[in-house]
Order: C-alpha cells, then structure tokens, then sequence
C-alpha cells in the first residue's frame, strides 16, 4: 500500500445497491432529499477532506452521489455487493483503487450513508479527526455513544420467556457504581493508515469519539428510518 502524506484525507462513503429492508434505502428521500445526500454534505462542510468518495456497485447511487458533489471514481465489483459482503470489504477495495492509482494519503473516514444527523455537526468530523492527529500513535478513533441501559443486568430470555443474567453478580449493585458502558454509534471510523495495524475490535489502539445519544441513529427497518427523521428534526431544532 503506497501513501502519500501530502495528500488531504479522503472520505470514503460505502453505499451499495440493493438493499433488502428498506428498497432503495442509500437514495430514498430523508427530510426532503436522497439518504446519501447528507453524509456528502457531513464531509464536504467538515472542511478536512481532499475528496469525498462513493463506493457502490449501482449507477442510480452514483448519479445521486455525484450530484451532491461526491467523485466515484470506479464502480464496485458485483463480488463485493452482495448480501454477505462488509462495508469493510468495500472501503478496503476503495483503498487498494487510490493507492494502485498514487491517491491515497495517510488519512482515511469511512462515513455511513445512513448518518444524516452527521450533516447538522460536521464539525464533529473535523474535532475526531484532530484527536486522531493528537493521540501519539492510535490507528483509529470512531463514533461511539454510552448505552442507554446499565448492560451488567441485561439477561437472556428463552423460547419460553424465561430470564437468565449475563452478570447476575451485578443485579443488587447501585447504578451509580456499575461502570458506564458505551457501543459503536456507527456514523464515522477515521483512520490512520501509517500507523502498525492494530488488534481486530474495540482496543486500544482505538479512540472512542463520545456522540450524545439524541445524535445517533441505526437505518435498518421502517421504524428506524421514522425514528431517524424525528431525530433529525429535533436535532435541527437543538441545533438552532
């Protein structure tokens, strides 16, 4: 892999075709323009990114990208745009394309099209991407919200409703001393390309970038995308 660390970090946005739950979900409209369209404008008005790059294996996707100022600069393998392939599959081939092709700097985010509310704060974009600069060596630092239940008394429950604990040493503990947990919000993974590659998951070569609650959402079925639009909505309000 060929870097070129005068090259501006380059934004890279996986959006395929075809997707299952919600029909055409990358570019259906979401508060009046295509889903996609925000997590361009996120990037673009973050002001850190050389290029803002779609990758996608369908040419509807891409009309829609390039419209809203975003290159795609090469059109996804069928073999990467199936049901079982990653986004990580997709940023990756992205990534061999811009370095076979003498553009690929130090700098790579990968940014959901399915994080609209990144539009109302780019400059969260630009404040994670500093943190990543500042650390002193991290390979990575990523969006990240607390979890809205106390996960030391979450619990099974079987085909007949029955309850077990996963921690059930934890279940007279008080709330205020169990130790916060927090999840993958999903919305951006900025990365660092020149430095070692680090252990697969959550460790620590990676830095979380706190997002308030009320700021993340997960697109999966009809009910998120309705949740995702109230969001949206109050977002612009808290934000105004």
């Amino acid at each position: 892999m060929k870097i070129n660390e005068q090259i501006a970090p380059i934004a890279i946005i996986p959006a395929r075709g075809g997707s299952k739950r919600i029909k055409n979900k990358n570019i259906k409209q979401f508060c009046g323009k295509p889903l996609i369209a925000y997590s361009i404008e996120a990037a673009i008005k973050s002001g850190v990114f050389g290029k803002v790059i779609v990758t996608t294996d369908d040419e509807t996707i891409a009309k829609v990208a390039r419209e809203y100022g975003a290159l795609v600069p090469f059109m996804r393998p069928d073999s990467l745009a199936d049901d079982f392939s990653t986004s990580g599959e997709a940023v990756n081939h992205a990534i061999e394309f811009l370095s076979s092709n003498a553009e690929l700097g130090r700098f790579v985010c990968t940014i959901y099209a399915t994080a609209p509310l990144l539009s109302l704060r780019p400059e969260l974009l630009s404040q994670a991407f500093k943190r990543l600069k500042s650390s002193g060596g991290a390979r990575q630092v990523f969006s990240a919200t607390s979890m809205n239940f106390p996960i030391w008394r979450s619990f099974s429950v079987d085909e007949d409703s029955r309850c077990e604990m996963f921690f059930p040493e934890y279940f007279s503990t008080r709330s205020q001393d169990l130790v916060p947990a927090y999840g993958d919000a999903g919305q951006f993974y900025f990365d660092d390309l020149a430095a070692p590659a680090g252990e697969i998951g959550f460790s620590k070569d990676k830095l979380a970038f706190i997002l308030p609650r009320h700021m993340v959402c997960d697109i999966d079925t009809i009910e998120d995308w309705q949740m995702a639009e109230v969001l949206y909505e109050l977002n612009k309000k808290l934000n105004s």
